[in-house]
Formats: structure tokens, C-alpha cells, sequence
């Protein structure tokens, strides 16, 4: 029917309730009683101790006391559970917040001595990076500017990030939790300006020309290089 507030439809892995998106919530809380009643009356037809059932909701995002409605009705009936709520739209904030994690941001700041500066998503970092300070990204770092401090990718546990460019005047390179500090003993290898961490869970190095196998979805994201 046409002004139903909620369907119920069956799938070979379990059922699923969707809720018509511009349904009264009061409406669908009516009719998912009556749904569950109905179900629970005739349980014979459940083979399984517990029933699961996903919640689809559309366009329609559910409040946190509106999920909690729903979740009280189940609570009613022990042989039904919840086993996810889905929704096809986010909030904006949420949606603004993973566009920007998946940006590549261009940067052209000059990180001074003692100075942070931190970057939510991929940067293109095109400025100087004095000894004492320190760009950290939660993504990848790709380097056009002049690096004498600490270039940080993966913060803070991001291990599939990865370091592109000249690091030959850095001080450390840090991706996640792994640290490489240079000094007399230990310097970057000019001829392979990929910092990326390895299957051994450490950094390790290689040239530009093996970093599309590597990371192939870096290509897709910038349309190739």
C-alpha cells in the first residue's frame, strides 16, 4: 500500500524493514510493533534461534532517540535482533568531513622551528619545512618544497600512507608509528624518494617508478602523473 510507513522484504541471507522516508516516525513505530507482533505470533516459520533483521531507512537519517525507539520495540521480542541500521545519506558535516580526509591539499607554508602544522587528508607540500619543525598528515605527503625538518605521514596510524619526494636534508620521516631519524650514520637514499612502510612493518624506500605498483590508487586519484 501506497501509505504504508514501513515494508518488509525477504533476502536469502535474513529480512529486511525498510522505512518509507516520508513516513511520520510516529507511524513507524506503530506499524513496527505490529509488524514484530505479527512475526513473533507466527515464529514457526523461523528455523534459527535469532533472527536477524537490517533496517533501511533511505533518505530518511534517524536521530540517536529515534534509533533508541526502535531498538526498545526489538528489545521486546528476544527471537528478533537489529543487525545494522543503513541509511542512503549522511549528514553534511560527515560528508564535508570525508571529502576533505580525501583531498589532496596544497600547502606552501614555512614551518618554523617548534611549529606544527597538521593536515587532515594527502598534501602537496610546496613550502620550507625548517629543522625543529614538523608537517604530519593524516594521509600521504608529496614534497615540492624544502625540507629540513620532520615530515610525518600517516598520523596517526594511517600504515598504508606514504612520504614522495626529497628527503635527503630531513631530519626524520615518520609514517604512523614508525620513525626514521637521519644523522651521520643514517641518510635517506637519494635514488629512491618513496617512504612507505613495508610487509616487516618497517620504512623502507623505493624509486618513483615502482610506487604506481605499489599504491595504484594514488594514480587514479591524480589522474596519473
Amino acid at each position: 500500500m501506497a501509505n504504508e510507513a514501513i515494508s518488509l522484504k525477504g533476502h536469502k541471507d535474513g529480512y529486511e524493514i525498510v522505512l518509507r522516508s516520508a513516513a511520520k516516525f510516529s507511524d513507524i513505530e506503530h506499524e513496527l510493533k505490529q509488524l514484530l507482533d505479527q512475526l513473533y505470533k507466527d515464529n514457526s516459520k523461523f528455523d534459527a534461534d535469532q533472527v536477524d533483521f537490517k533496517i533501511q531507512t533511505g533518505n530518511r537519517l534517524l536521530s540517536a532517540d529515534e534509533k533508541k525507539k526502535i531498538e526498545d520495540i526489538f528489545a521486546n521480542y528476544p527471537l528478533f535482533s537489529i543487525h545494522r541500521i543503513k541509511s542512503d545519506v549522511i549528514l553534511k558535516d560527515d560528508a564535508a568531513a570525508i571529502i576533505e580526509k580525501n583531498m589532496i591539499h596544497v600547502n606552501a607554508d614555512i614551518i618554523r622551528n617548534g611549529q606544527v602544522k597538521t593536515i587532515d587528508g594527502d598534501v602537496l607540500f610546496m613550502g620550507t619545512i625548517h629543522e625543529g619543525g614538523i608537517l604530519q598528515a593524516t594521509g600521504n605527503v608529496y614534497l615540492l618544497g624544502k625540507t629540513e625538518g620532520i615530515v610525518s605521514a600517516g598520523f596517526p596510524d594511517n600504515n598504508s600512507a606514504v612520504i614522495v619526494g626529497d628527503v635527503t636534508h630531513a631530519q626524520q620521516v615518520r609514517i604512523a608509528d614508525l620513525v626514521t631519524i637521519f644523522d651521520d650514520e643514517v641518510q635517506p637514499d637519494e635514488s629512491k624518494p618513496v617512504v612507505f612502510v613495508n610487509d616487516l612493518h618497517k620504512l623502507a624506500y623505493l624509486r618513483m617508478d615502482e610506487l604506481k605498483k605499489l599504491r595504484p590508487k594514488i594514480y587514479a586519484k591524480f589522474g596519473g602523473f
